[in-house]
């Protein structure tokens, strides 16, 4: 069976190929409502599929956008990449995403395949890009805009949560519910100091405890992201003398590890421990006892990345803040901190 072509189309429709183009490329310039119906209705007749290849090789921008997470394993990592997989969709457009694991390395490997790959735009969630993955994105110059973190190695638009107003919004719930004070369960030692969420989810409790005149001193608690290794710090913190009244974690992933670790060693949630987290994934809900938590609007913000990376206005002047868009946080209310 011969391939069906442009011109076959265009026959059918009894217009030009240019025209096919602009109804098949919805541009670049417009066509009449009722020609765009005799040509949608020609396609569908006749079974046409555009060749994309031969799209990208002449736009030199493919319909791929390239996404790269520290870790989609991760629930809010894996939530937001189905975030902006679903708002690219809706813009016509596919998603590559790569897995940094936290490395520097991997982090400018996808950097360097994904832009050779000619993507239509770049969404980077990165943990802490460093000054070899900024000159790679410079060599490109690429469409590039940061989710969730925002590095200090480069100035491209981002889109963020009110991460240090949320954290502060949690840590004042719980010492409103009258605990003595609220231990935190921040990063590790590699978390950078700027731009990144638990730094500020850090910087959030430690002003919340100075505005209640309540010390920080040896009641902020290392810990990686996820929540086994929280689980097994979790162990240590609550089997010790001092055992604090109240939990502030930096991650929901955290919160859950640490809700395991109380459970395990037969400790009332929330009658003898009070215990917030921080993203509201899914799984928050479902936790025993269900875990209050900070949530921000990912759908929205995942939305908004997509719009910036594709629409012709990213590169805006100004500023680094007017270069930053901040999502509210809210406060979600279970049963973990005490709340009925």
């Amino acid at each position: 069976m011969a391939k069906v072509t442009r011109d076959d189309v265009a026959r059918l429709a009894g217009t030009s190929t240019a025209v096919v183009s602009y109804v098949i490329n919805n541009g670049p310039r417009p066509v009449a409502p009722a020609t765009r119906e005799r040509v949608l209705a020609a396609i569908k007749e006749l079974g046409y599929r555009p060749d994309r290849v031969a799209q990208a090789m002449a736009s030199r921008r493919t319909d791929l956008i390239g996404l790269i997470v520290p870790d989609a394993r991760q629930p809010f990592f894996g939530e937001m990449a189905h975030a902006v997989e679903q708002a690219a969709s809706e813009r016509g457009k596919m998603v590559l995403v790569g897995n940094s694991d936290y490395i520097g390395e991997r982090e400018v490997h996808y950097l360097r395949a994904f832009l050779g790959m000619r993507v239509s735009g770049l969404i980077l969630v990165s943990h802490a890009l460093n000054d070899l993955a900024a000159a790679e994105i410079d060599a490109w110059d690429a469409r590039v805009v940061l989710l969730h973190e925002r590095p200090e190695a480069i100035d491209d638009v981002a889109v963020v949560t009110d991460d240090l107003g949320g954290a502060q919004l949690a840590v004042r719930h719980l010492l409103e519910h009258g605990y003595e004070y609220v231990a935190c369960v921040g990063g590790t030692a590699e978390t950078p100091a700027v731009g990144d969420p638990v730094s500020d989810h850090v910087e959030g409790w430690r002003r919340a405890m100075d505005e209640a005149g309540i010390p920080t001193e040896g009641r902020l608690f290392e810990a990686p992201y996820n929540r086994y290794d929280a689980y097994r710090v979790a162990l240590d913190i609550l089997s010790g003398p001092r055992r604090p009244p109240a939990i502030f974690c930096s991650t929901d992933d955290q919160a859950i590890g640490v809700l395991r670790a109380a459970r395990e060693l037969r400790i009332d949630v929330p009658g003898e421990l009070a215990v917030v987290g921080f993203d509201d994934i899914k799984e928050a809900a479902l936790a025993d006892p269900p875990l209050t938590t900070v949530a921000s609007d990912r759908p929205a913000m995942a939305r908004a990345a997509v719009d910036l990376v594709l629409d012709d206005g990213l590169r805006v002047t100004g500023s680094r803040r007017e270069r930053l868009k901040v999502f509210p946080s809210r406060l979600v209310l279970r049963q973990s901190c005490g709340c009925a």
